[in-house]
């Protein structure tokens, strides 16, 4: 049965009340909104960095506070009336250090992508040198792509992954960081499945002088959790997303030490963002307030292991799992062995109702499938769900029987808003 503790959203429906308003004052964006609800409700939602939040962090993201302008910070205003604002940042603040054990949080950052820019502006100037994950082993596009401002305003190093077991080469870091002598070291991948080791990572930093920024978007729920190691202790400052696993609304956050606290506020307002978004900053304290329960550290734990029955479910379907497996709630495979590439995965996946990514496997030019278990989790689906969607993977890759009408029953069972 659905969770219906904080750590999963409980029975409620995913539309406010006041819908009715949006139906008759722009149908045509609520009929767009009702099939998002119905694609979201029959369908499995299993691209790695979603999940469902709860109907309170909703509440939150529709509340008064959408219609308030706040730049600056709690007390310092470049607007009247932000009381109410500077309580919820400040709520916000307070959960965030205490759930992560750090000193400093700043949690306007709009994304991912523009937390690590303001680590960045923060720490480094135009033209320095930055060692971090090569895009093609899972680096982030904000880890040196050239289409992204990374890659066109600092030179970027990239490091890789062993190729026979798929892991880090930690003496491939090592030896590129004495080599280049890089300004910043970034510890992150949208698509490793494993641990990364952060004390290896602060030993080669503090070896050539180096700051040490941890992207954590992807780990960050597991964190909060306790099912994944954290980086806090170990980087100078450490990004990530507010969605993805922590399940609160899709936002970014920057967590340092108090020497740097004033370089990562001033390089988020004004250098790189404008007004803070208030209603998203209110439903991020909401979803630090429901990551701090027991009821979803429970949840993290299931999340990594549904991850690994899925994983080797897929793996005796014929997949190759990369790494063997994960550590976390991401899922990386070839479906060569099928074959078929990634492309031609996905699209049949889509078409049986399983939603889910490609990404880059290291050392080929072909493209995976990657995946991950935090909504299915937060449905209520255990691990003899897992097993079954394995299952159902391989029928709909080899384009056998009517997957569809199965993972429809299973959507219809475990709905993401019950009620």
């Amino acid at each position: 049965m659905p969770v219906t503790t904080p750590a999963a959203p409980p029975a409620a429906t995913a539309l406010p009340q006041d819908f009715g308003a949006l139906l008759r004052e722009d149908p045509e964006i609520a009929d767009v909104l009702l099939a998002e609800l119905r694609r979201q409700s029959g369908t499995l939602q299993l691209t790695a960095a979603e999940n469902f939040t709860s109907p309170a962090v909703l509440a939150a993201l529709g509340s008064p506070l959408a219609n308030k302008y706040a730049e600056g910070y709690p007390g310092a205003r470049h607007h009247g009336g932000c009381e109410q604002a500077d309580a919820a940042e400040r709520i916000a603040v307070r959960r965030a250090t205490s759930l992560f054990g750090a000193e400093h949080a700043n949690v306007q950052s709009h994304s991912g992508s523009s937390a690590v820019l303001a680590a960045y502006a923060a720490l480094l100037r135009p033209g320095d040198t930055v060692l971090a994950m090569g895009l093609p082993y899972g680096g982030h596009l904000t880890h040196g792509s050239p289409a992204n401002f990374s890659g066109r305003w600092f030179e970027f190093i990239g490091y890789g992954v062993d190729s026979e077991s798929g892991l880090i080469d930690y003496h491939q870091v090592r030896t590129l960081a004495r080599s280049h002598r890089p300004k910043a070291i970034v510890s992150g991948s949208i698509s490793y499945p494993r641990h990364p080791d952060y004390e290896v990572f602060r030993e080669i930093a503090d070896e050539v002088g180096a700051y040490l920024i941890a992207d954590a978007a992807h780990p960050m729920g597991l964190i909060a959790g306790g099912a994944a190691p954290s980086p806090v202790p170990y980087a100078d400052v450490v990004c990530a997303t507010t969605h993805k696993v922590l399940r609160g609304p899709r936002g970014g956050m920057i967590l340092c030490g108090a020497e740097l606290a004033e370089r990562i506020d001033r390089a988020v307002f004004p250098f790189t963002q404008g007004g803070a978004q208030m209603h998203t900053v209110a439903a991020k304290a909401v979803a630090f307030g429901e990551a701090a329960t027991p009821a979803f550290s429970a949840y993290a734990h299931r999340v990594v292991s549904h991850a690994r029955v899925l994983a080797a479910g897929l793996e005796a379907e014929g997949f190759d799992v990369t790494t063997g497996g994960t550590d976390t709630h991401l899922i990386v495979a070839d479906p060569a062995p099928l074959g078929v590439d990634g492309h031609t995965a996905r699209a049949r996946l889509a078409a049986a109702g399983l939603v889910l990514d490609t990404c880059a496997l290291p050392y080929s030019d072909a493209r995976g499938i990657r995946l991950g278990t935090a909504a299915v989790t937060t449905q209520g689906m255990g691990d003899s769900g897992m097993a079954r969607l394995a299952a159902l993977f391989g029928a709909a890759v080899r384009e056998e029987g009517d997957v569809l009408s199965e993972v429809r029953e299973l959507a219809a069972k475990f709905p993401p808003y019950p009620g």
